[in-house]
């Protein structure tokens, strides 16, 4: 006689246990936070160390964490299209052993171009092991109503820079920054590599019945919605991301110490924590279009605000608000798929609309700075910033698919 089904043995149909789903959840929250922590926050941390002991510029240096950011973009899109076919497991335990020796290349680099090569191979990596790939995992894995799982996810996530930041400062002040790198590494693999092959396991659902969505994602990603999303998407994250990297020469600017901006930074993180708990109930009190119009435009306005207050307090309290309108966009992008195609080819379709959002993360930092040099100022840079996510309000009214080819 055969005993009951436990959570990781595969059922015929593909369904996953709630005990299974639990598992997921679990492992995607503990990797989200090592690899964004490994590699993505500790660079900002050891940058100083780096450009110290090698005499590279922070600008080249910087400019190679971008490029990983461009070449994770390109990769996520045919790891998203494998994940709609065969799942996360084999690609994310893929994307994390390869981190692994990518970290160890940063940290073994003897000049420049080593240095620059080793990033793109961590970028590599990066785009089969961040967001998306976890957003599409669980997308398919927690059926029709996936939001609080993405929230919870979007939740963890942002505990990697509270967490990793200080280990890596604590490492950094005892270690220099080559071996530093080489302890988060051991770090990335004893946790990222067993997590993902061993907790992403469950049997991966069958795609769901296209009801009357398009069933060609080619036709989808070619059609004007598509790539209108594509766009709003894109402007929005250039002005969110400017944002945030500038925000402390935004305050020094007004003539705040560069601790008390740092503070300012850090509360914006909690307030984003607090804007991703409310989603939930905003997507069951609003229509697709309303939601993603008023969240741009909270983009916009919150982004304009810092543009304009000058006092402490005024600039701290609108740092925090900020940071509550960002950390409900990045639920709105984890859910823009689903809210207008549905989730039959949620990875394919999410790997082409997070490729450009990508891009345009990657060149915010140096896009800001350099409109501020031209502008004359942080603040009118702001103003513009608010301006760009004002704009995406505007065009979002087009991201909204006919009908007739719209999700039952």
């Amino acid at each position: 006689m055969t005993g009951p089904r436990d959570a990781t043995t595969p059922a015929a149909s593909g369904e996953v246990s709630r005990t299974g789903k639990r598992v997921v959840l679990a492992t995607l929250c503990a990797t989200q936070i090592t690899s964004w922590g490994v590699l993505y926050y500790a660079f900002p941390v050891l940058a100083g160390d780096i450009t110290a002991a090698t005499g590279w510029s922070t600008a080249a240096i910087t400019a190679a964490l971008s490029a990983s950011q461009l070449v994770a973009a390109l990769v996520g899109i045919p790891v998203g299209r494998r994940i709609d076919r065969h799942g996360p497991r084999t690609v994310m335990t893929a994307g994390s052993v390869l981190a692994v020796p990518a970290v160890v290349l940063v940290a073994t680099a003897q000049n420049l171009l080593w240095f620059v090569a080793a990033w793109l191979v961590a970028g590599m990596a990066m785009g089969a092991v961040l967001y998306p790939p976890a957003f599409a995992a669980l997308t398919r894995w927690h059926g029709p109503d996936p939001v609080r799982a993405l929230t919870i996810l979007t939740l963890a996530g942002g505990l990697a820079s509270t967490v990793f930041a200080p280990l890596t400062a604590a490492l950094v002040a005892h270690l220099d920054w080559r071996t530093t790198y080489l302890v988060l590494a051991a770090i990335l693999a004893t946790i990222t590599v067993p997590a993902h092959w061993f907790g992403l396991r469950q049997p991966w659902p069958p795609r769901p019945e296209p009801g009357r969505v398009d069933t060609d994602p080619r036709h989808t990603a070619r059609s004007g919605t598509f790539l209108a999303l594509a766009v709003v998407m894109s402007l929005a994250a250039l002005a969110t991301f400017a944002a945030v990297i500038n925000l402390v020469p935004l305050l020094t600017e007004r003539g705040i110490s560069t601790g008390v901006a740092a503070v300012a930074l850090g509360l914006g993180g909690a307030g984003q924590v607090v804007g991703r708990l409310g989603y939930a109930a905003i997507v069951r009190h609003t229509s697709v279009l309303a939601r993603t119009v008023a969240i741009l435009a909270a983009l916009a306005l919150t982004t304009a605000a810092l543009g304009v207050l000058a006092t402490v307090v005024a600039l701290t309290v609108g740092a925090v608000v900020a940071g509550m309108a960002r950390g409900v966009f990045t639920l709105l992008q984890a859910t823009a798929v689903t809210d207008r195609w549905g989730r039959r080819y949620y990875g394919h379709l999410t790997g082409l609309l997070s490729a450009p959002m990508t891009i345009t993360m990657a060149t915010a930092p140096f896009a800001g700075a350099a409109l501020a040099d031209v502008l004359g100022s942080y603040h009118t840079m702001f103003l513009v910033l608010g301006g760009l996510a004002a704009a995406a309000a505007v065009l979002s009214v087009l991201t909204i698919p006919r009908p007739a080819s719209a999700l039952s």
